[in-house]
C-alpha cells in the first residue's frame, strides 16, 4: 500500500531563492500556500499496490540454499556500496500517472501492479563453476539478436565467472535435433556488428517433452530464451514443466519483436532500429512519387497486429500523407474513403506517400477458401500482401476514373532489409541492459520471468504475464491524433 501526501512546505519555499526582494518573496510564498490549499484535497488519497509474485527456485526446491555472496563483491570494476544490490522491497510501479480527482473513474486493478526491480542481489543461488548455460533465439529476425547473445555470454563470463556457455542452433528444435555450440567472449566479440542471429533461428519445432528432456540430459541449469509472443508462450510451458519435474534449472525470457507488440514493457529491442530503417524506405518512396506525374509512393512496413513501426516512422518522416495500421479500419470507395482522400492530395501536391502496416486491411482482401485456412509454422494466419493488393486497387481506380491521365504507383517493401540489419547504438545499449538484467535475476535464483523496462526502470515480470499481454496502438490517445494531424488523413469512419 502506498499513500500520496503533500510535499513539505520548506522544499518548495527554498526553490523561490534568497535573492528576491521581500515583497516578491511574500508573493511567491502566497503562491506556495495557495498550492498547498489546492493539494489538501488529495492528501488523504491512498493507492493500494499489488506486488506481482516472482517465481524462485527455492519455492519448489525446499533444500536449496544460496551458493554464496555475489561475485561482484570481488570484481575489480565494481565497488558495491549501500544501495548497489537490489533488495526484495525494491519495486517498479506499472502505472505512474494517476488522476486524483474524486470524480475520476477508479483505475483498473492492472494499473495498481508493481514488479520486482531488476539488478544484482547480495547472494547467488548458482555456483558459477558448476553452471551450464543454454542460449536460444527463436522466431523471425530482429535487429539486436546477436547483441543479446554477445552480452549474455560476456555478462555471464565477466560478471559471474561462468565458463560453460552454449548456443542452441535453429530455435526450439535445436535443443533435440543438433549439438549445442560452445560460446566464449572471444568468439562473440564482434557479433553485435552483424545482423540476423549467428545461432540461426526457426519457427515452430516446439516439442515440450523433447526440449526439457534435452535440457536435463545435457546438464543445463540456466536457459535464456529470446523470442516474440509465441516463443514466450513456449517458454512458459518449459518453465512449468521444469518446475513440475522439480529440476534445478532457471529459465529467463528476453522479449524480441521488431513490431513492438509485446505488452507491459516500454518497448522491444530492435524497434528503434526498425523505425530508423523504415524512414529510408519512406524517403525513397517520397522521391519516386515527387518525381512522377500523379505519383504515389506506397510503403509496406512490418506490423501483423500492431502498427507501431508505421506510426513512429510516419511521425519521424513528415513526408507521409496517409498511415494505415491494423488497429484502425479503412475503406477505399465513397465519401471519406481512401481514394477520395488521395485524389484530393494529388490535386493539391501532385504526389502522395502512403504507408501501410502488413496487418492492415486484411479483411478487405479477397481470399480463397484455402487461403482462409493457411497457417505458418507458428500457427498464425498467413497474411496476404496488402501492399500488392493496394497497388492493384489504386491502378484500377485511376484507370476507371481518370482513363487518360498519367498515374504512377511505386511500391516498396523493405521488410527483410529492416529485419536483417545490425542494431543501432540505442538498441545495442538496450540489448546489453536486457541481457545483464536477465543474468542477475537467474543467478539470484529467480525463474520463469522476463527482464524489461517499465516506465524507464528495469523489472522482472512473470513469463505468464508477458505471454498474455499485447501492446496495441491506442487510437484514442494523443499519439494517434498526432499522426492524423501530421498527415491530415480522415478517420475512415463511415457516416
Amino acid at each position: 500500500m502506498a499513500s500520496l501526501s503533500r510535499p513539505e512546505a520548506t522544499n518548495l519555499a527554498a526553490a523561490s531563492g534568497s535573492q528576491n526582494p521581500p515583497q516578491k518573496q511574500q508573493q511567491q510564498q502566497q503562491e506556495v500556500n495557495d498550492h498547498f490549499e489546492a493539494d489538501e484535497a488529495f492528501s488523504s488519497t491512498t493507492i493500494h499496490i499489488t506486488l506481482k509474485k516472482l517465481p524462485h527456485l527455492s519455492e519448489y526446491l525446499q533444500d536449496l540454499q544460496p551458493a554464496g555472496p555475489n561475485p561482484l563483491d570481488r570484481n575489480p570494476f565494481f565497488h558495491p556500496s549501500d544501495g548497489f544490490y537490489i533488495a526484495p522491497s525494491d519495486v517498479i510501479l506499472r502505472q505512474i500517472v494517476y488522476n486524483l480527482s474524486e470524480t475520476s473513474p477508479s483505475p483498473s486493478p492492472s494499473q495498481h501492479l508493481a514488479y520486482h526491480r531488476a539488478g544484482p542481489r547480495k547472494h547467488i543461488f548458482f555456483e558459477p563453476s558448476a553452471t551450464r548455460v543454454a542460449i536460444v533465439t527463436c522466431g523471425g529476425l530482429c535487429p539486436g539478436l546477436n547483441t543479446v547473445i554477445r552480452e549474455l555470454v560476456v555478462g555471464l563470463w565477466d560478471l559471474y565467472g561462468v565458463r560453460q556457455i552454449y548456443g542452441i542452433k535453429a530455435g526450439y528444435r535445436g535443443f533435440y535435433s543438433s549439438d549445442p555450440v560452445e560460446l566464449n567472449p572471444k568468439m562473440v566479440h564482434n557479433w553485435h556488428k552483424r545482423g540476423g542471429t549467428v545461432l540461426e533461428t526457426s519457427r515452430g519445432g516446439f516439442d515440450l517433452t523433447r526440449i526439457v528432456d534435452a535440457i536435463e540430459h545435457r546438464g543445463f541449469n540456466q536457459v535464456y530464451i529470446t523470442g516474440g509472443d509465441g516463443t514466450m508462450r513456449g517458454a512458459v510451458k518449459i518453465f512449468e514443466e521444469i518446475r513440475r519435474r522439480n529440476l534445478y534449472i532457471g529459465v529467463a525470457g528476453i522479449p524480441k519483436t521488431v513490431d513492438n507488440d509485446v505488452g507491459i514493457i516500454d518497448r522491444s529491442f530492435g524497434f528503434q532500429t526498425a523505425v530508423e530503417m523504415a524512414q529510408e524506405a519512406i524517403h525513397a518512396a517520397h522521391v519516386e512519387a515527387e518525381s512522377a506525374v500523379n505519383g504515389i509512393g506506397l510503403v509496406k512496413l512490418m506490423g501483423r497486429s500492431t502498427g507501431h513501426i508505421a506510426l513512429h516512422a510516419t511521425l519521424s518522416s513528415r513526408d507521409v500523407d496517409c498511415c494505415l495500421i491494423p488497429e484502425t479500419e479503412f475503406y477505399l470507395e465513397g465519401k471519406g474513403g481512401l481514394f477520395e482522400f488521395l485524389e484530393q492530395r494529388l490535386k493539391e501536391n501532385g504526389h502522395a506517400v502512403l504507408v501501410v502496416a502488413e496487418g492492415a486491411g486484411q479483411d478487405l482482401i479477397p481470399r480463397s477458401d484455402a487461403q482462409k485456412q493457411e497457417r505458418d509454422e507458428s500457427g498464425n494466419l498467413v497474411f496476404l500482401d496488402v501492399g500488392s493488393w493496394l497497388k492493384s486497387e489504386l491502378k484500377k481506380w485511376w484507370d476507371r476514373d481518370h482513363p487518360h491521365e498519367l498515374f504512377t504507383v511505386k511500391y516498396i517493401d523493405p521488410t527483410y532489409m529492416i529485419r536483417a540489419v545490425p542494431a543501432n547504438a540505442t538498441d545495442n545499449l538496450y540489448c546489453t541492459l536486457l541481457a545483464h538484467s536477465a543474468i542477475h535475476g537467474v543467478m539470484a535464483g529467480y525463474t520463469g520471468f522476463v527482464s524489461g523496462p517499465i516506465n524507464g526502470n528495469y523489472a522482472y515480470i512473470p513469463l505468464t504475464d508477458v505471454a498474455q499481454a499485447k501492446n496495441e496502438v491506442n487510437t484514442k490517445d494523443h499519439q494517434w491524433a498526432w499522426v492524423r494531424s501530421v498527415t491530415n488523413q480522415p478517420d475512415f469512419v463511415k457516416a
